[in-house]
């Protein structure tokens, strides 16, 4: 499971024209659901990316977490995370999970974050999504299941 986290001022995910998500203040979520990924790897990585401390405390210093500071998370689901492009210039997405699996997971990452934030807001699994943001900072992190202890 891979995912991409934005520290965000605001962010929205518009299927069909229709705004279906929407937050300020608080992190933007790509996740990557792969072959081999499972439940176990969910709550490790909801841990990990809620107690992380980039927020800014009075001192200006990175010291707060989403928790801290009352954050808000958009979660979208993104397979292309995946991506093998070590092979000619078409990336293989041979890594990703199945659908099926995946969405159940994806959904199960959602239910998880909400046992830990009060505002979690969602795209749609496997539809064509807009993803619009204001990064703040800019602050980009990448955690990766298999790399987290």
């Amino acid at each position: 499971m891979k995912a991409v986290i934005q520290r965000v001022t605001t962010a929205s995910v518009t299927i069909d024209g229709n705004v279906v998500g929407q937050i300020e203040n608080g992190f933007l979520v790509l996740l990557g659901v792969g072959q081999g990924d499972s439940e176990k790897e969910i709550e490790k990585m909801v841990k990990k990316m809620v107690g992380l401390r980039i927020f800014q405390d009075e001192n200006g210093k990175t010291n707060l977490s989403l928790q801290d500071v009352g954050g808000q998370l958009l979660i979208v689901s993104q397979f292309t995370l995946l991506a093998d492009c070590r092979k000619g210039r078409r990336p293989s997405f041979v890594k990703a999970g199945d659908p099926e699996n995946a969405n159940r997971l994806y959904e199960k990452f959602i239910d998880a974050c909400r046992q830990h934030v009060d505002v979690v807001k969602h795209g749609e699994f496997g539809a064509d999504m807009k993803v619009s943001l204001t990064n703040d900072g800019p602050f980009t992190i990448i955690l990766d299941s298999d790399e987290l202890n």
